[in-house]
């Protein structure tokens, strides 16, 4: 994104927050989580914290991250501080400020302690908050779509190169090493997750690891990477079977991709994720294979390869316009493998629109 567009989206998302502040009855909200910082300032350090108050923001990281933060967050002011518990007070000062909301998702115990003990001392009251800023980042904007439908395009040619590479008597591991060194050659910043392929009976574990296993014919291999551009992800599976495929496998996957077009075909803007969940998890159901299908339909992707909405059952979240998220139903055999198909979409004119399109 050019500097004057990237200005003019983080003055907007600043806005958005500090109005967010004000429903909360809040004076400031102080800003841990890294992707969330990121999306507000541009910055992209690893150690730092932003304190969005009603007409101001600061950012504070360390000396390793300073002159970064100078280049990336440039309109911002930043100040050196060594954590946030001991520049706690640097941050806040200058700063009328007596509500001070906190990412209760992102810090643990004994941080809030120390913190709390900071703020006592300045006679602020710290507030836990959760998905202030997650729940601006689920609708994508403009600026971040071409972002989001690179990295798409970058997953579509590596799962369209392995499944050329694959061969029986090669090793999860092999596999796997052929797919992120085709991402990162590619133009992929670093993988969002760690690439699986889940061969035979590893292939029944949705979050498998690739080992040293050798890859047979016959069997399912599930097959789940992601490429990133300018932080921005995407999230892709496709099952493969080598050479001959048996029965198992045939009625596994052909049910796996009813399901998944039958959520691609009928989901809509206004529905709820557990609404779109349903669309393919009744179609696992009546097949007699409920039980197997463990994990949501999907999630949300953008600058986390897991964040809102939430595409489950009991999910309340309500899909709306330029929402990026996943689709993908999978069946899981224990003893036998698993079958998964998955797609990154977005919600476009209340429809789906398709952001991975390799073969299936």
């Amino acid at each position: 994104m050019a500097l004057k567009g990237r200005t003019l989206a983080v003055t907007q998302r600043l806005q958005k927050l500090r109005q967010k502040l004000l429903e909360k009855e809040l004076d400031a909200v102080l800003i841990s989580q890294p992707d969330n910082y990121r999306y507000l300032s541009g910055f992209t350090g690893s150690a730092g914290s932003l304190v969005v108050a009603r007409d101001s923001a600061v950012i504070g990281t360390d000396s390793i991250h300073f002159e970064q933060a100078k280049i990336e967050a440039a309109g911002f002011e930043i100040v050196p501080i060594k954590s946030r518990t001991e520049g706690f007070a640097e941050l806040m000062r200058g700063r009328d400020i007596g509500r001070v909301g906190f990412e209760a998702d992102n810090i643990g115990f004994a941080e809030w302690q120390r913190l709390a003990e900071e703020a006592e001392k300045l006679h602020i009251q710290l507030v836990p908050t959760q998905g202030l800023v997650e729940a601006l980042r689920m609708v994508k904007e403009e600026e971040e779509i071409p972002c989001l439908v690179r990295a798409a395009e970058i997953a579509n040619a590596a799962l369209e190169h392995i499944a050329r590479e694959i061969r029986p008597g090669m090793k999860e591991r092999e596999a796997a090493w052929e797919i992120e060194k085709f991402l990162r050659e590619n133009g992929s910043e670093t993988i969002p997750f760690e690439v699986v392929v889940a061969s035979g009976p590893n292939a029944a574990l949705p979050h498998a690891r690739p080992t040293e296993r050798v890859i047979s014919p016959g069997e399912p291999v599930v097959i789940d990477l992601g490429a990133r551009v300018n932080g921005y992800s995407s999230d892709l599976s496709r099952t493969l079977c080598l050479n001959a495929r048996g029965e198992t496998f045939t009625e596994i996957y052909s049910l796996v991709l009813q399901a998944q077009l039958a959520a691609l075909e009928g989901l809509e803007a206004g529905m709820t994720g557990e609404q779109a969940d349903n669309l393919a998890r009744k179609v696992v159901q009546q097949a007699g294979y409920g039980d197997a299908f463990g994990h949501g339909l999907g999630h949300g992707v953008g600058l986390a390869v897991h964040e809102g909405p939430r595409l489950a059952p009991n999910s309340t979240d309500v899909l709306t316009e330029q929402m990026v998220f996943t689709i993908e139903p999978g069946i899981y055999l224990p003893g036998w493998g698993g079958v998964r198909i998955e797609d990154t979409v977005m919600l476009d004119k209340g429809r789906v629109k398709m952001l991975t399109t390799a073969g299936k």
